[in-house]
């Protein structure tokens, strides 16, 4: 089920008959919505031939049409890891993630078919343009919503989707991002500060001893909480923040989430002004939800040193996927900010 074509009106009246009440979808308009780059996501507007409690309009999260993209989700298992979240642990957190009304997974992993809700007219954020200060408060109220229900949980361990083997783990990673770094310096050095791209070489040596000292407590953390996975209500009757985009959700330090989004959802400018009373906002919700056992001075040596964790994803992703103006571009800017974030905290006397 690769493209949207194959959402007809009889598959959709199979997928939704828990919804329809004995109704049926007669035919259904499509539109592409989103900017992502390892699936594609279609808004579906379904004709019912009866009045039914059935959505007006969802979302359908498919494949990328991309080859290169999508045997890169099926090698990470992207595609497995969202529909088990939806599937698995969506129910049970607090976090406001879609609706899922549907989730289909082949047994090859790279045919998948999500149903979510629609949220619309919430507003994609843009990491290009990065966030307010007041997005940004918004986006940092809602992880502890997604970490503090699991906190130290030794179950998530259990679930092997979601916790992947943490050695081989570091292993692959290790090998396959310095293999990319090459690739990446020849395409975006040009564009990236010297400096920058000077302690990314230094990190690329360093990286086994970096990844293999994750620091417990860990939780759930969505692995790529950035401003393209949000979306943010524009009234009163939309919810203030709903997360999209579990691909990459990992049994792993939650805070790393914070330092990632912090690092490249605000300009640098706006990050060094308000970035410890963000920080302090999210640990005091994590107490307020009765996370013991993380104090203030370790909360923000964590934060500090998750700090390289974008411009890792930034070397890996840019090079694991099809290339596109708009990829550079947010590929470039994730380099630019995450690289000056850690070298704003002196994260590199962190590793090791």
């Amino acid at each position: 089920m690769t493209g949207a074509e194959a959402l007809t009106p009889a598959w959709l009246t199979g997928a939704l008959a828990p919804l329809l009440g004995g109704s049926r979808v007669l035919d259904v308009a499509f539109a592409p919505v989103g900017t992502g780059q390892m699936s594609d996501c279609v808004r579906l507007t379904p004709t019912y031939d009866a009045p039914t409690t059935a959505p007006p309009s969802l979302i359908a999260k498919l494949p990328a049409a991309d080859p290169t993209s999508r045997a890169t989700a099926g090698a990470l298992r992207n595609y497995e890891i969202e529909v088990s979240f939806y599937r698995q642990l969506a129910p049970q957190l607090p976090v406001r993630a879609p609706r899922c009304y549907h989730a289909h997974l082949e047994p090859t992993g790279t045919e998948f078919v999500l149903l979510l809700e629609d949220v619309a007219p919430a507003r994609q954020g843009d990491q290009l343009a990065g966030c307010t200060v007041e997005q940004a408060a918004v986006a940092v109220e809602e992880l502890p919503r997604l970490h503090a229900p699991r906190w130290g949980d030794a179950g998530l361990a259990r679930l092997d989707w979601l916790h992947r083997n943490p050695d081989e783990s570091v292993a692959f990673t290790s090998q396959l991002v310095a293999g990319l770094f090459e690739g990446f310096c020849d395409r975006y050095a040009a564009r990236v500060d010297a400096d920058i791209m000077a302690l990314g070489e230094r990190l690329m040596a360093r990286l086994p001893t970096y990844l293999g000292d994750r620091r417990g407590p860990w939780t759930v953390a969505h692995g790529d909480f950035r401003l393209d996975n949000l979306l943010f209500g524009s009234d009163e009757d939309t919810p203030p923040v709903v997360v999209v985009d579990w691909q990459t959700v990992i049994h792993g330090p939650g805070i790393g989430d914070l330092s990632y989004f912090l690092g490249a959802g605000l300009v640098p400018e706006l990050r060094r002004e308000h970035e410890e009373e963000l920080v302090r906002a999210y640990h005091g919700a994590l107490r307020a939800a009765g996370v013991d056992g993380l104090d203030w001075d370790e909360c923000w040596t964590q934060y500090r040193r998750y700090t390289f964790a974008g411009l890792i994803m930034a070397v890996a992703a840019s090079m694991l996927v099809e290339q596109t103006e708009r990829g550079d571009d947010m590929f470039v800017t994730m380099a630019q900010r995450h690289g000056r974030h850690a070298i704003d905290l002196e994260a590199e006397a962190l590793i090791g």
